[in-house]
């Protein structure tokens, strides 16, 4: 189905407007997510947007045509708007010529299949959607098979957290859990759990990785609390040869991460 919007106060508009919202995002099983990019990243992953808004006046491009064909195909509803408005629907002054509504995926343990991938990346109580963003991005440049979002963690459908990872929300695996039930989850099947750590640690750097591994990194403030570290089958040691006694929480699971890779393909 196609059809124009013109007025700012039109339901649809509202309602587009009301998934920047995690409130109306949880009710809806829906969020938004922008740009031609990222949106034909979801189309080659298999996702495809079940409402395709475009602005007037659009450049043409074959990726877009390609993207319009297939949600008219799949039966989505195809909204053609005015810049102005796309911008109010996107909260951005200037807004990329394109954007879509997505079903939320399952992000359920269960959902998960850990033989996908060698690595996996675990976060506990990470707050910074742009953190999250970045660590979805991390996952698809190592080839993670996801991200596991431990206790309260940012929205990772949120606007923010989305457009952040570059599309690769389409690509990684998302699961949200509780302390208490990744655990036993983890201990199902095989499964080492690796985190950054001064508690009895070694040196990251030829530390004895093993797949599938899940490299866990804490609140971007306190960092992990001490029963989770020392749940962890290994931690490990990351020098701080300045001041700074720390590393940002994604900067330190990408750092990590990519260690955890080259160990992994020497073994």
């Amino acid at each position: 189905m196609r059809r124009e919007i013109t007025g700012f106060s039109n339901p649809t508009v509202k309602y587009l407007r009301s998934l920047r919202d995690k409130k109306h995002r949880k009710r809806e099983q829906r969020f938004l997510a922008e740009g031609l990019r990222l949106l034909t990243d979801a189309r080659e992953c298999g996702h495809l947007p079940q409402m395709l808004v475009m602005a007037t006046g659009r450049d043409p491009h074959p990726l877009l045509d390609a993207l319009e064909s297939a949600v008219d195909a799949a039966g989505g509803e195809i909204i053609e708007t005015t810049p102005d408005i796309l911008a109010k629907i996107t909260g951005k002054d200037n807004p990329q010529a394109v954007a879509g509504v997505f079903a939320e995926f399952d992000t359920s343990l269960a959902a998960l299949d850990r033989t996908r991938s060698g690595i996996w990346l675990v976060a506990q109580a990470l707050r910074d959607p742009g953190n999250l963003g970045t660590m979805l991005r991390t996952g698809d440049a190592v080839g993670a098979g996801g991200l596991i979002l431990i206790d309260d963690c940012a929205d990772p459908f949120s606007v923010e957290a989305v457009r952040a990872s570059m599309g690769a929300i389409f690509t990684q695996q998302v699961a949200q859990a509780r302390w208490d039930d990744f655990l036993p989850w983890l201990g199902e099947g095989s499964g080492q759990l690796v985190a950054a750590s001064l508690r009895d640690a070694v040196p990251y750097r030829g530390a004895p990785y093993t797949a599938p591994c899940f490299v866990l990194v804490g609140n971007e403030s306190r960092g992990l609390p001490e029963e989770y570290e020392l749940a962890c089958d290994l931690r490990v040691t990351m020098p701080m040869r300045g001041r700074a006694d720390s590393l940002n929480a994604a900067v330190a699971g990408a750092v990590l991460a990519y260690e955890v890779l080259d160990g992994l393909e020497r073994r």
